[in-house]
């Protein structure tokens, strides 16, 4: 597993390990790093088959052996006890590591992720699994966006989408990889399990996000023992990066106030 360490450096700093969503890019925390560097040692990496980690996620059970990546990192780290911030698929992984391991997960940061699938998604995987099979790789990178962010979003940052695309076509997972992760995410059910998380929680969402419906970060929240909801207007499915601030002072926030209990 590649994996980087930012911010604080000490092995008795509190610990934050953030997993990405589809993409599986350690790059994609940028916007939260430097925040989250000022007072924790901060985890990152690439997902299994995806950007500098090898290897590829098995055909049966690929969440869980995602979550024993994470847990190769921990134990590598010697980590007692971390913070977990996931975003969808990573979200995902962080309640399977909830729900094995639960004296490791100090918090759980879930965005955008869900407990059980919705057909809605399912249909948007369909799209993005047609797009991949029959128009190619390319057509595929370029859909992703749509999926992410909101429309005045991608509007007002044509440049940034740009480098994005092209730095997606040069680090494309492949073909099997993908189908496997999405295959994982559809194949995902703790829904009757969330009662037995007792781990604090931040469930993040947006309404308008394209990709997954808000009503599944309600169900988390409804059903996790202890957790609190941010649901925002907007933002869409990469709230994180479409509104770095405000998703950053709810995170602060929420970590601060599990300081101060």
């Amino acid at each position: 597993m590649h994996y980087n360490i930012h911010g604080l450096t000490s092995p008795d700093a509190p610990t934050i390990l953030l997993s990405s969503g589809l993409g599986g890019s350690a790059g994609y925390w940028a916007p939260q790093i430097p925040v989250l560097a000022e007072r924790f040692r901060v985890i990152t990496y690439d997902h299994r088959g995806c950007g500098k980690t090898g290897g590829s996620v098995p055909e049966v059970g690929g969440i869980t052996a995602m979550a024993d990546d994470v847990l190769e990192i921990v134990d590598t780290l010697k980590l007692e006890k971390f913070h977990f911030m996931g975003h969808a698929l990573g979200g995902l992984i962080g309640l399977d590591l909830a729900l094995r391991r639960p004296e490791l997960i100090e918090s759980l940061i879930l965005i955008n992720a869900w407990s059980k699938a919705d057909p809605h998604s399912g249909r948007c995987f369909d799209v993005r699994i047609a797009l991949l099979e029959n128009a190619g790789v390319e057509a595929f990178v370029k859909a992703q966006p749509l999926f992410l962010y909101p429309a005045i979003y991608m509007a007002d940052n044509p440049e940034k989408l740009a480098t994005e695309e092209a730095h997606a076509l040069a680090h494309f997972q492949g073909r099997d990889n993908i189908l496997r992760r999405i295959a994982a995410l559809r194949a995902f059910d703790v829904d009757d399990r969330l009662g037995e998380i007792q781990t604090p929680t931040l469930v993040v969402a947006t309404r308008d996000d394209l990709l997954v419906p808000y009503s599944r970060s309600l169900r988390l929240s409804d059903g996790l023992a202890n957790a609190n909801l941010v649901l925002t207007v907007a933002g869409g499915h990469a709230v994180n990066v479409t509104y770095p601030q405000t998703f950053n002072s709810a995170v602060t926030d929420f970590l601060s106030g599990l300081e101060r209990a």
